[in-house]
């Protein structure tokens, strides 16, 4: 897989090596050159200097031929321009955007070319709850713009999906059971996969299907 990376910093950095580790063909794009000049030797992937935002500088980078855009700067606006462009202009099948600042996550959506975003503050505040709530549903993760996302639900004692099979609980249309994490290990749903209290029941939901599985696994 080919990776273009916009940004050096830590996390950027940090991407790179573990998909270099992985195998994978990775570029990283960097305009600050005392920061390249001080990262290249100590991390053997492809470098380009220059600013992400220049389309003319992504040409150089051959980004219609990458699989997958990480924007990961640490300005949401050089985030969303290189999404953007990565989407727009090069038909990037996969672009991932860093969220630096929670209150701009209401940008990063398919209007800007973005398929998936990451914001470290929402990551975390939903990790804490995943770990300390049961009979409540947690969103973990959004995909296409926010419109699809993964939440996850602790199954309650009082939980009506208790004892209940996978296809007696007829989940909507828009939504899939992914996965349940049960005693430590993963159970691959199917029709006939009983839901017990302490499950932990992980579903890809779209807006429209979310407030139903809730009522399916958590109740009123």
């Amino acid at each position: 897989m080919r990776v273009v990376i916009a940004g050096a910093g830590n996390v950027g950095t940090s991407i790179a090596s573990d998909l270099m580790a992985a195998g994978h063909d990775v570029l990283v794009i960097e305009q600050d050159a005392d920061l390249l000049a001080k990262l290249r030797p100590t991390l053997p992937v492809r470098w380009l200097e220059g600013d992400c935002c220049e389309v003319s500088l992504l040409r150089l980078a051959e980004l219609d031929t990458a699989d997958v855009l990480v924007a990961a700067t640490g300005d949401d606006e050089d985030n969303l321009v290189v999404s953007l462009l990565a989407k727009m202009e090069f038909a990037v099948p996969r672009v991932v955007a860093r969220v630096n600042h929670p209150k701009n996550q209401w940008l990063f959506n398919q209007t800007w070319g973005v398929d998936v975003s990451v914001s470290t503050p929402h990551l975390l505040t939903a990790l804490v709850e995943e770990a300390v709530s049961v009979g409540s549903l947690v969103r973990l993760l959004a995909f296409e713009g926010g419109d699809a996302h993964l939440v996850e639900v602790t199954l309650a004692e009082e939980s009506p999906a208790k004892g209940l099979s996978l296809s007696e609980l007829t989940v909507p249309r828009d939504a899939s059971v992914v996965a349940v994490l049960r005693a430590g290990r993963v159970v691959i749903p199917r029709g006939d996969t009983v839901m017990h209290a302490g499950d932990e029941v992980v579903v890809l939901v779209t807006g429209d299907s979310e407030d139903k599985v809730k009522q399916l696994l958590v109740g009123d």
